[in-house]
């Protein structure tokens, strides 16, 4: 029964959200709102739940003292730093909400949180130049067009192209151009991608709803 009950509460669910889409309203519209609320709690408990195995798990390495545990250290200390500055910015008498420019919680979030943000996005552009340079060397016929066309994108996005070539091409040829790629053979790109997620999605969620995947309840296929 720890599997049956799980699974029947799942194929419920997906069933009534699946009908509520396409009939609103009704019984079907009022029993989605309800479950609605019920993830809503879920979730919550799901946040806390994994708060605790965060903090246990760092509490462990730091005892054992294994690999990295000064890691484990500065995650404990700011896990911990940041829900008490958030519980006193949330109850404190002087403040409206937590969210106020004045209280602790914003003070970690504005000075600590949102550079550390930048700092990984900032990274993250470095990988994704190095990931551009292996993807745009010209070794097979598709990579080659990849790179002819992102060398017209970049030269008139910018626009580089239309200035070098003014005296020869008047107007904004390389910016056109450039437009017309992004309008026509990346959108249909795109597109095709977005129908390949969605029916990746479908077939993932029919696969859970049906009980075929069983890995949410701790179970195999």
């Amino acid at each position: 029964m720890r599997r049956e009950v799980p699974l029947l509460i799942t194929f419920i669910t997906g069933v009534v959200f699946a009908l509520s889409y396409f009939i609103p309203g009704g019984w079907l519209g009022q029993t989605e709102r309800v479950f609605g609320d019920w993830i809503t709690i879920v979730q919550a408990f799901a946040v806390w739940l994994g708060v605790l195995n965060l903090l246990k798990i760092s509490l462990i390495k730091i005892q054992r003292k294994e690999h990295d545990w000064g890691y484990s250290v500065v995650i404990a200390v700011c896990l911990v730093g940041t829900i008490a500055a958030g519980m006193y910015s949330g109850f404190a008498p002087q403040f409206e909400s937590f969210r106020d420019p004045e209280t602790p919680f914003n003070f970690i979030f504005r000075n600590i949180f949102a550079p550390l943000g930048a700092t990984m996005f900032a990274i993250l552009a470095f990988y994704v130049a190095s990931a551009s340079y292996r993807a745009f060397r010209a070794r097979n016929r598709e990579a080659t067009i990849l790179l002819i066309a992102s060398f017209f994108v970049m030269g008139g996005r910018v626009p580089l192209l239309d200035s070098i070539f003014m005296p020869i091409i008047d107007g904004t040829f390389f910016a056109d151009f450039a437009g017309w790629i992004m309008s026509y053979p990346v959108t249909a790109g795109q597109r095709a991608i977005a129908i390949g997620i969605a029916l990746g999605i479908m077939a993932s969620s029919l696969r859970v709803i049906l009980g075929i995947e069983r890995s949410h309840i701790g179970g195999g296929n």
